[in-house]
């Protein structure tokens, strides 16, 4: 069986955009991920570790927890052997308590990317391949969310093609949510339903003949 990790935020949890509530399993981009693989006749599971808020390497002042490097070599070491981890991260770098920019961004996802390759995995199982995927371009926030993500919009300037480069520098597969879907109508930042879907099929298709 292959194992896929989805090492991610609240775009791909599934938040329905501007509530509190989330998606089913089959209606957020993992769960039809899985689905499709699954039809086109591959053993597979696709593993959610995706949290709110979760930055690549930063700390959110406000909630413990939300540094993507902390603990992310035992969660390799927790679920592997895995066939490909796919990273989708970067826009909670940009909320507004944060002053960084697209290259700082891409570089937190590198340093993620290192940590994968570290990981102490049991004698035998592979090092797992990473696929780094770029999250939609984030529109001007709306809604609840509005105070959190204002001004976004601006210091994400070009963050597809900075991760696109430190996926060329670090031989990891790229792909660009932004070539599926855009964000949400609703608030601009996250995954309307609608959009899962787009998303979800787009990445099956890219993943699939990796594991075939």
């Amino acid at each position: 069986m292959h194992q896929i990790l989805v090492y991610a935020d609240s775009l791909s949890w599934g938040i329905i955009p501007d509530t509190r509530r989330r998606f089913g399993f089959e209606q957020r981009w993992p769960g039809i991920l899985e689905g499709l693989l699954l039809d086109a006749g591959l053993s597979v599971r696709v593993i959610e570790d995706c949290l709110n808020g979760r930055r690549t390497v930063w700390d959110d002042p406000y909630k413990p927890g939300r540094n993507g490097l902390e603990g992310l070599e035992q969660r390799i070491e927790i679920n592997s052997p895995l066939s490909l981890v796919v990273i989708l991260l970067g826009t909670n770098d940009f909320q507004s308590m944060h002053n960084r920019n697209a290259w700082e961004s891409a570089q937190g996802l590198k340093a993620l990317v290192a940590a994968i390759r570290r990981a102490p995995v049991e004698p035998g199982m592979p090092v797992p391949p990473v696929m780094l995927v770029a999250p939609p371009e984030i529109r001007k926030a709306m809604g609840n969310i509005a105070p959190k993500f204002q001004g976004a919009e601006d210091k994400a300037v070009g963050l597809t093609a900075a991760i696109e480069a430190v996926a060329e520098e670090c031989g990891c597969r790229f792909f660009d949510a932004g070539s599926a879907t855009a964000t949400s109508r609703v608030d601009g930042v996250h995954l309307d339903e609608d959009q899962h879907q787009t998303l979800g099929a787009a990445l099956a298709g890219a993943i699939q003949p990796l594991l075939s």
